[in-house]
């Protein structure tokens, strides 16, 4: 291991350690301990993409500094739902603050990669993939019907533009393959948390948290591999 990735081989064990201690807590309904963890998770999230602004990394801090407005979105977005058993509302504040977390990551792949013709490929699987989500979510969605709509076609579209950077000429494979495995792995994520939701309340629901953190830093990564 080099000297450069120990900073990152030190942040990547600390957080599958408290990733581990958060999911033990949502499993047992250990509300003290989710609000002791969580916010741990979420801030090393953010620490892995600005690791990219060392020297000795190989970011650009312009793609840095305008992936850390999505990162923040999200970051407020995690401590919210961490209320979201006791409130409704706190449930809202997040789905909001998410979905203008996924709003900031469109605009930053779209920045910096563009519009290409093959972006109507996987527009269309999406919009598929989209519809079939919806329709399944739909009975249990109650006055949540038009909010949860506007989310599946935001997060679907953040994946057609994370998918949009194989394409573009500023990201290198390496960068698109984190952006897009980072966005899938958020949409799967998402799916899981909303059918826990609103369709089965299962006591293992909240492994979704392990596909969000899991995107979340192969997104960040992206902003360190410049070369």
């Amino acid at each position: 291991m080099t000297i450069q990735m120990l900073p990152y081989a030190l942040v990547f064990l600390l957080m599958a350690v408290m990733l581990v201690l958060l999911h033990r807590a949502e499993f047992a309904g250990n509300q003290r301990g989710i609000y002791m963890t969580k916010p741990l998770c979420s801030t090393l999230m953010v620490a892995v993409l600005l690791l990219s602004l060392c020297p000795s990394a190989c970011g650009r801090w312009q793609y840095t500094l305008a992936l850390l407005a999505g990162m923040l979105l999200s970051f407020g977005g995690d401590m919210a739902l961490m209320f979201m058993n006791a409130s409704k509302k706190a449930f809202r504040i997040g789905l909001v603050l998410f979905l203008l977390g996924h709003v900031a990551y469109i605009v930053v792949f779209t920045a910096f990669s563009g519009f290409h013709r093959s972006d109507w490929v996987s527009a269309l699987v999406l919009a598929v993939l989209a519809v079939g989500i919806y329709l399944y979510l739909r009975p249990g969605l109650g006055d949540m019907k038009v909010p949860v709509l506007a989310y599946v076609v935001i997060i679907s579209l953040m994946v057609n533009r994370a998918i949009s950077t194989f394409y573009g000429t500023y990201f290198n494979f390496t960068q698109a393959a984190l952006i897009t495995s980072g966005a899938i792995m958020f949409f799967v994520s998402d799916v899981i948390l909303a059918m826990h939701r609103f369709r089965h309340n299962w006591r293992y629901g909240r492994i979704n948290l392990a596909f969000y953190y899991t995107g979340q830093v192969l997104t960040a990564l992206s902003a360190s591999f410049f070369f």
